[in-house]
């Protein structure tokens, strides 16, 4: 009973997924492109803290001025000049010879005279008298005796000169001599005169602080970062098919210039993505979309399906930064393996032919 149930579900099952192949009630001339529904994300923008709030110290300079001032270089003080003496003559008169006195010299003058000199003075002497005649002494001295006896001076007459009139002299005077003669006297003396000599000044600039510098506390905010991020909205996995235009089905050119051998979006492309892509995906939410990027077979066929990929991942790219879900984008570089025409490898072509198998293409597919 259970395997039968079982075969009954089964079959069931698949029934309604065959019918789910094709859209439902389609519309002649009318155009389908099967959509499983994706996982709707929407973009969510935060704020991130790249760096937390601080404090910063800035420093402020001191501030300066420049002024002018006087100042004194030498203080005042006092000179003294000499004044010099002044000189006049004058005759002097001076004794050239002095006056003196002659003398005259008198000699002495003498006379003749006597004169009595004592040549022996007066004198008186004891003298040993004669023996007594009655001395009965054996010793005849001890009876003599003694007479002190005087006699008289003695003279005698000398023939002398006498000073009548002593030497004199008389003076007699002479006269001076007198002479002149004429010098230099100072008729004012030199002199010191003390003179004031004023102070000196010299104008002198110089840098004077009017403030002194400072630090500054300044509070830097916190820097946030906005950051976009996919959030799930809604569940996908349903399948749909979506009416489209029949025209988007089929690759459709998007005309950008692209640099030589560069896969970088010029503004120019940038600009045209916006009114080329942007609206096609605004009026088709939820459809897939093929980039394919294709090069000419100039170069080698790994280098040219490196360059096409890379130029089919910027257009991506963009989108992304659009808004564009990445999983509603697929980038497909073909290189050279895609010519619209004979330009291939070893054939001759002008630089037009070559142009136009460098392209950029975009189509609706299913997912």
């Amino acid at each position: 009973m259970k395997k039968t149930i079982l075969f009954a579900c089964a079959l069931f099952i698949s029934a309604f997924a065959f019918a789910q192949d094709l859209p439902t009630n389609p519309e002649p001339g009318k155009c389908y492109v099967r959509c499983t529904t994706p996982d709707v994300y929407v973009n969510e923008t935060v704020q991130v803290m790249t760096r937390p709030a601080y404090k910063k110290l800035r420093t402020i300079p001191a501030e300066y001025e420049t002024v002018t001032e006087r100042v004194l270089v030498k203080e005042a003080g006092k000179r003294l000049r000499v004044i010099p003496e002044k000189w006049g003559t004058e005759t002097v008169s001076y004794v050239k010879k002095q006056g003196a006195s002659t003398l005259s010299v008198t000699p002495a003058s003498f006379r003749s005279d006597n004169e009595t000199l004592e040549i022996k003075p007066a004198y008186a002497q004891w003298e040993l008298g004669a023996p007594a005649p009655d001395c009965a002494s054996g010793n005849p001295n001890d009876c003599r005796y003694w007479c002190y006896k005087g006699y008289p001076a003695e003279y005698t007459t000398v023939s002398v000169t006498r000073l009548a009139n002593d030497a004199s002299f008389n003076r007699s005077p002479v006269a001076e001599q007198s002479g002149s003669y004429t010098k230099r006297v100072i008729t004012e003396p030199a002199r010191v005169v003390e003179e004031e000599v004023p102070a000196e000044y010299a104008t002198i600039t110089r840098t004077v602080m009017v403030k002194d510098a400072q630090v500054v506390e300044e509070t830097v905010p916190a820097e946030y970062k906005s950051v976009t991020k996919e959030v799930l909205q809604s569940k996908g996995g349903l399948t749909t098919w979506k009416e489209v235009e029949c025209a988007l089905v089929e690759y459709q050119a998007l005309p950008i210039n692209w640099n030589l051998g560069s896969a970088t979006l010029t503004a120019e492309a940038k600009r045209l993505i916006d009114t080329r892509l942007m609206p096609v995906l605004a009026q088709n939410p939820g459809v897939k979309l093929e980039i394919a990027s294709h090069t000419d077979s100039r170069g080698s066929n790994t280098s040219n399906q490196d360059l096409s990929e890379r130029r089919a991942q910027a257009v991506v790219a963009y989108l992304q930064t659009k808004g564009i879900n990445s999983s509603l984008l697929v980038a497909n570089g073909y290189g050279e393996s895609r010519l619209k025409n004979r330009c291939a490898d070893g054939v001759s072509c002008t630089e037009r032919e070559h142009a136009v198998n460098r392209r950029t293409e975009f189509r609706l597919i299913n997912n």
